[in-house]
């Protein structure tokens, strides 16, 4: 199988292209230099293929294996090891955020749908925080996570939401199953996939019911400044920021209001809100713990072998239908699935 490892970034890049025409220094500064540093590492993405990881003998463990490295304010990777799985709590609160995070994605993936880390197999969770100067971002690079420690003024430290560090981690393990392709509809699938397990993940973490959780992506990571509350809803696509300086949140709900754009490989982080207010659907129509029963049908139709890698929304929704009926019969799961696919108007017949 082509892996098409994706370079995924969670600040999208249309926020940054937003910040960089800003006449403040401040703001369009660490934007710019973002901007630049992203675009290399996409094209480099693009050029070299990802190193295997050997997958390790024996059974892999139910314990993560986490290793955190600091990278200086330096843009070499990993950096220096600061912290193994078996030590004790780091005097650095991002080290200790940062392991937090892996450790409960790790924990989602296992209790709840008895996968061994990210890519089955169990995968060692590396990450680097203390990334480049003012770097206002946090990613995925194919092997190991990413974190910026923000400009202070519009974003914070990118280890502080655990949703974040899902979203990130969850592109891996899309990219070791269904290795949806990064562009249009399969890329925003691509997209919507890692914010649905990144809110399963933190709502995991926090024992919420779908009716309790927030449904944000990203809330505690804009700056004190900022109006608004993180960078996505996945209750209320459309609704997570309107400021000055970000930008109004551009994303759509519902399929007629899909916008079509050359940037962002085919406006992968925008519309995303269409199958992630699919998914908020389904999750608060059956009630209960979201990651049980809608997410069991997510999860089942991303690793069960017959999604297409460049799938559209919908023959995605039809999966999901197909899948919800395999494990549910024609209950309330398989409606809620068909009533959440219809209400943002994609087709699933």
């Amino acid at each position: 199988m082509e892996n098409n490892t994706v370079f995924c970034t969670i600040i999208p890049p249309h926020v940054l292209d937003k910040l960089a025409q800003s006449e403040d220094a401040a703001t369009y500064e660490p934007a710019r230099r973002t901007l630049e540093h992203d675009a290399f590492l996409r094209t480099q993405r693009r050029i070299t293929t990802v190193r295997g990881v050997a997958a390790p003998t024996g059974t892999p463990s139910d314990k993560p294996v986490r290793t955190l490295y600091d990278a200086g304010h330096q843009e070499t990777l990993p950096g220096n090891k600061v912290h193994s799985e078996t030590d004790k709590p780091s005097k650095d609160k991002s080290v200790n955020q940062a392991h937090d995070a892996l450790g409960a994605t790790f924990e989602l993936y296992l209790k709840a749908y008895g996968r061994h880390s990210i890519d089955d197999a169990g995968l060692p969770l590396n990450a680097s925080v203390h990334y480049g100067e003012k770097y206002d971002n946090a990613f995925w690079n194919g092997e190991q996570m990413v974190f910026g420690d923000g400009d202070g003024n519009l974003f914070g430290d990118f280890t502080v939401s655990v949703d974040v560090i899902g979203h990130e981690l969850t592109h891996g393990v899309t990219q070791y199953t269904a290795n949806l392709e990064y562009f249009g509809q399969s890329g925003a699938l691509n997209e919507s996939i890692s914010d649905v397990f990144g809110c399963l993940i933190k709502q995991y973490s926090l024992g919420q019911t779908a009716d309790q959780a927030d449904w944000l992506i990203g809330a505690g990571l804009l700056g004190p400044t900022i109006h608004g509350t993180a960078l996505r809803s996945m209750k209320a696509p459309g609704t997570a920021y309107d400021d000055p300086q970000l930008g109004k949140d551009p994303q759509p709900a519902v399929m007629a209001d899909f916008v079509r754009t050359s940037r962002d490989n085919g406006g992968v982080h925008i519309n995303s809100g269409i199958p992630n207010h699919a998914f908020y659907l389904v999750a608060s129509a059956l009630g209960g713990n979201a990651w049980e029963r809608a997410g069991k049908i997510w999860y089942s139709t991303l690793t069960g072998g017959e999604l297409a890698t460049d799938a559209d929304f919908a023959s995605f929704a039809r999966l999901t239908v197909k899948t919800a009926r395999s494990l549910y019969g024609d209950g309330n799961e398989t409606k809620a699935v068909l009533s959440a696919w219809s209400q943002v108007g994609v087709p699933t017949s």
